[in-house]
């Protein structure tokens, strides 16, 4: 039975601060970039005001930040950060040292375009950057969506099954800024579903032990062969932790997630809170005759590659709307990754890509619908290109 939940009015930045209170982080380390300061903001005041026992580390860089959360982790905290967009960048060179170390840190990636030109607004250029850094992502599509998956994150990186960082993915302002009715769960609930840290392995003078060795060529590859396996194996995992939380408050998730596909031939692809505006085109044009349906990438990584082929049973066109740019490649990130997943089946759809609301542009119904157009033009003559930057101005 589902636990009993009381629905509030807030911004999702703050639902996913008070998430991480409810998770009973202990260690944070930050560094305010917008458009994710107001998670980091608000849980210094939450230690500030000692609502949450926990060490916040003020910092001078994302760079630190991510340095902070690797000792703390290390030495056997539940530690938590948040940053985006520049911020993640700085990070790059720690962040695939966290994964490679196997610690079960959350981080929050408030998407965010990388500059430049300077933009602080929303696409994906940020994450996709940093897509083969080895933790688990995880894209949602709503304020609710963020606060289950920000308690849900530590639970799945902290599985001794698993031991690997998470990322939960949300864009920015257009979901960390807005208010937003959601249903949150007590403390008692999120105890239940969430033990207390006991890590593995941890940092202890009576117990030594090495973190971030340095490998020989000759044991490289089986250190890269052992992480691949670990994110590749945390599939099982996580579809576990969340049927558990379905259970217990009523609110399921899938790796791939489909919306009006029954008899679908034409079916647009995407990944974020722009689900929700291509559920209206979809329903439009499902009331004009089309069969067109929508299917949702959740789990980013590790990619699902089997549930992305079942969902796509049965669609003659794929639509891949990408919201980042492979400046000189042949495609966006998600269209690539659709194209790789599908090429092996003996029978498979066409597969258009379109990239689209780089930098904040706004992105509405009709233009979902206007993509429908132009790819059914382009799948009936053969594609004229590798992939379609739409929006743009002559």
């Amino acid at each position: 039975m589902a636990a009993k939940a009381h629905r509030v009015g807030m911004e999702v930045s703050i639902a996913v601060s008070h998430a991480v209170q409810l998770a009973r982080a202990e260690a944070i380390a930050a560094y305010p970039i917008t458009p994710q300061t107001h998670i980091v903001e608000h849980l210094s005041s939450m230690v500030a005001n000692g609502d949450l026992e926990a060490e916040f580390v003020n910092v001078e860089s994302e760079h630190s930040a991510m340095s902070a959360c690797i000792g703390m982790s290390a030495a056997g905290a539940r530690t938590y950060t948040a940053t985006s967009s520049q911020g993640l960048a700085l990070m790059n060179e720690i962040i695939f040292i966290t994964s490679a170390m196997r610690l079960p840190i959350v981080m929050t990636v408030a998407n965010r375009a990388l500059s430049g030109p300077l933009s602080i607004w929303n696409d994906h250029s940020d994450i996709m950057a940093a897509r083969d850094i080895g933790w688990i992502q995880i894209f949602v599509e709503n304020g609710q969506e963020a606060f289950d998956h920000s308690v849900m994150a530590f639970r799945i990186a902290e599985d001794h099954r698993v031991i690997l960082p998470t990322i939960i993915n949300m864009d920015g302002f257009i979901l960390t800024h807005v208010v937003e009715a959601l249903e949150m769960v007590d403390q008692q609930t999120v105890d239940k579903f969430l033990p207390e840290y006991h890590p593995r392995f941890f940092l202890d003078p009576k117990r030594p032990v090495t973190m971030g060795a340095f490998a020989m060529p000759e044991l490289f590859t089986e250190c890269k062969m052992a992480h691949q396996m670990a994110l590749t194996n945390s599939y099982g995992p996580i579809l576990e932790i969340w049927k558990e939380w379905g259970k217990l408050t009523g609110r399921h998730y899938k790796p791939v997630e489909t919306y009006r596909t029954e008899g679908a031939k034409v079916v647009l692809l995407l990944m974020g809170s722009l689900n929700e505006v291509a559920e209206v085109a979809v329903d439009e044009l499902r009331d004009q005759g089309e069969a067109v349906g929508l299917v949702k990438i959740r789990m980013w990584r590790p990619f699902p590659f089997q549930d992305l082929r079942e969902a796509l049973a049965g669609a003659e066109l794929v639509i891949v709307c990408d919201r980042a740019l492979s400046l000189g490649g042949a495609a966006g990130p998600v269209l690539a990754e659709v194209r790789s997943a599908l090429y092996p089946l003996a029978v498979k759809p066409a597969v258009i890509g379109y990239t689209i609301g780089l930098g904040g542009r706004d992105v509405q119904p009709e233009a979902f619908k206007e993509v429908v157009r132009l790819a059914q033009a382009e799948a009936a003559t053969g594609p004229t290109a590798e992939f379609f930057l739409f929006g743009v101005r002559s």
